[in-house]
């Protein structure tokens, strides 16, 4: 495999595809839990496949999910979801929604992570 030469612009459709937004916010909010059984990963998932559902127009992307158990780094049983979005308040909003009414939940944590593009360059593999 050899590598064609550095460029700072796209120079075909295939690049132009590949340019990645000038900022990007990574937001993880976890769900303190009261509890957790079998049913609170299906219970999880199914209050997450809402955000989705009724997020439709709005610029994100999920990345992660899991749940974290009592001592793998803390004492309480976290809920964790993580996304990249663009339009940060309507993301808050849905997921606040979704989760006010959540009895197994003790609380709401949320991070927010801004990010800048500093520098983009593309090359091609020759194969």
């Amino acid at each position: 495999m050899s590598s064609s030469n550095i460029i700072e612009n796209p120079s075909n459709e295939e690049q132009e595809k590949l340019v990645q937004s000038q900022f990007n916010i990574n937001v993880a909010f976890y769900v303190h839990l009261k509890a957790y059984d079998n049913k609170v990963r299906d219970e999880l998932e199914k209050r997450l496949s809402e955000v989705f559902f009724f997020s439709k127009g709005i610029d994100w992307k999920f990345d992660s999910f899991g749940i974290e158990k009592t001592g793998s780094r803390g004492t309480e049983v976290l809920g964790y979801f993580i996304f990249r979005c663009v339009e940060l308040e309507k993301l808050q909003k849905l997921f606040v929604d979704e989760f006010k009414d959540y009895e197994n939940a003790i609380k709401i944590s949320c991070s927010i992570a801004k990010y800048e593009k500093i520098e983009e360059s593309f090359f091609e593999l020759e194969i």
